[in-house]
């Protein structure tokens, strides 16, 4: 029986699960999720293509264990739309659009225009009120970026373990955002 060695990055679908749950106790764990944006774009910029996405991505470790071995996934394929490259420069082109927005009320916040909003909105959609964290200690924009950015990322680890239910553990890797953008630098840097 042979079983593979395992190294620390092996371990990032912790970072992932921890992350989640912290900011159900202190919004401000949110800005953690920067790592996770700004990683992928930093090894991809320097030479290292997709290596976050195939070796340091914890959400798709931790989609990759509740799929395979815990058997939540249905294992089905995952439909050539999903697939395409107009649903996922679509979604991607969504996605900063939700992002640009999330910029725009904060800095709406920073000049005074708006109050802060204490919600976490999920899918774009419902508003759940986030009421009992104490974000006094910072300024109302830092929290408000805080709770835009913690939106997105539950938001869209929702919707990975939907698309782990439905179809392979790792559908969301196909669509994600990040694998995109770190896929048209790859394809940027290898014209150049």
């Amino acid at each position: 029986m042979s079983s593979k060695k395992k190294y620390w990055y092996d371990y990032m679908w912790i970072f992932s699960l921890v992350y989640l749950l912290l900011g159900l106790f202190n919004i401000l764990f949110a800005w953690l999720g920067m790592i996770c944006f700004l990683v992928p774009l930093i090894i991809s910029i320097t030479g290292g293509g997709k290596a976050y996405c195939n070796k340091y991505c914890g959400r798709g470790q931790l989609l990759d264990l509740l799929g395979h071995k815990l058997k939540f996934s249905r294992n089905k394929s995952i439909p050539k739309f999903i697939r395409s490259k107009w649903f996922r420069y679509g979604f991607l082109t969504f996605f900063m659009t939700m992002f640009s927005l999330m910029i725009f009320n904060t800095y709406m916040v920073l000049s005074g225009a708006k109050g802060l909003k204490k919600v976490i909105t999920l899918l774009w959609t419902w508003k759940l009120p986030w009421n009992w964290v104490n974000t006094s200690m910072v300024s109302p924009a830092i929290a408000q970026f805080a709770f835009g950015f913690f939106s997105i990322m539950v938001t869209s680890t929702i919707l990975g373990i939907i698309t782990m239910l439905l179809y392979k553990p790792r559908s969301w890797c196909v669509y994600c955002p990040m694998g995109t953008m770190t896929q048209g630098i790859c394809k940027l840097k290898n014209m150049s």
